[in-house]
């Protein structure tokens, strides 16, 4: 693997002194803390690429759609990075401890960004970690993390890893000529009101080979959809299947404070989602990697976005009217009557 890039050494070290600010994910009791890995790794190009996972069909939640790895606290004590990397390890297989690594391999907890709030009313905090690599030696000339440990996957949760290029997520185009070749655009975005205030829904499609994308184990019949060069002759399929994506399934319910609200088949996979030749990233987990790759980088999306960081207030206000409490009742949604509540609470 090449050395870091003059410029994925300057984001590392952004990240390394990222001062996180107070948070109010401790405020939050068990049933809504959440954290999420930002697990960077040095391509051949010395170029930064970031993990990333779409949901088994199986999920209650999120079903079929692109995340980081992640998800709910186990315990009041449990740190958020501790949650991120057991979570990474049920879902994708990436060990705990160092030791575990192949030989060489480390991962370095750089930073944590300030929490975000789900549409189930989570406080996800998102921490963001490096893979390092072994230098080159006589058992392994050429260490590739994507070859070496992208990883062992648990089908009961993640459908499939795959890796995007970190600083894309601050442009409006394929930065690589050769994902220029393939069918589709990088980025759309639409503006809505969530948390009464404007809210810019990122929606990224990212380019995926055989090299960049690594699906769960399946029968031995099974044919592998991904394409093997960068520019498949490829057109999504009709979508017929009776588990198409529906608002309530994805998290977004008709009585959200969402507005306008997106339609139904935003939310819907065209045909087989894995098989497509690109894997789509939006709402909350796109929100998470633009300002992560701000803070890497210091520089801004030449894309319109929040410029704010998280939802840091919105969460401290909702708990101040009583909202995420330790268990949800049932039919309880972010309305817009809510959270216009929330606005008016003093801090």
């Amino acid at each position: 693997m090449a050395a870091l890039s003059p410029a994925s050494k300057r984001a590392i070290a952004n990240l390394r002194a990222f001062a996180t600010p107070t948070t109010s994910y401790y405020k939050c009791p068990l049933t809504r803390r959440a954290a999420v890995l930002i697990l960077l790794f040095a391509d051949r190009r010395g170029d930064l690429r970031v993990v990333l996972t779409i949901r088994s069909s199986g999920l209650k939640n999120y079903a079929g759609q692109a995340a980081l790895p992640g998800g709910k606290a186990d315990t009041l004590q449990e740190t958020p990075w501790l949650t991120a990397r057991r979570e990474a390890f049920e879902e994708i297989g990436l060990p705990m401890r160092d030791e575990n690594f192949p030989p060489g391999y480390t991962v370095e907890h750089l930073t944590e960004l300030p929490c975000n709030l789900a549409m189930t009313e989570l406080g996800v905090r998102p921490c963001v970690a490096y893979l390092h690599a072994p230098a080159a030696s006589a058992s392994n000339r050429m260490p590739d993390a994507a070859r070496d440990l992208l990883p062992k996957l648990d089908a009961k949760e993640v459908a499939a890893v795959f890796t995007a290029p970190f600083h894309n997520f601050l442009r409006e185009e394929d930065e690589d000529p050769e994902q220029r070749k393939v069918e589709g655009e990088w980025y759309k975005g639409s503006w809505h009101s969530w948390n009464e205030k404007a809210w810019r829904m990122h929606n990224f499609s990212v380019p995926v080979t055989s090299t960049t994308a690594f699906l769960a184990k399946r029968p031995e019949s099974y044919t592998d959809p991904r394409p093997t060069t960068p520019n498949p002759p490829v057109k999504p399929a009709a979508s017929s299947s009776p588990a198409a994506f529906t608002p309530a399934k994805a998290g977004l319910q008709k009585s959200s404070s969402l507005e306008p609200p997106l339609p139904r088949t935003f939310y819907r996979a065209s045909g087989d989602a894995l098989a497509q030749p690109r894997y789509r990233v939006f709402g909350m987990t796109a929100r998470i990697l633009v300002d992560a790759a701000r803070v890497a980088y210091g520089e801004e999306p030449h894309f319109e976005h929040n410029s704010h960081f998280g939802d840091e207030e919105m969460i401290e206000r909702l708990l101040k009217i009583g909202r995420l409490g330790e268990k949800k009742k049932e039919g309880e949604v972010l309305t817009k009557e809510v959270m216009s509540q929330a606005r008016e609470v003093k801090m």
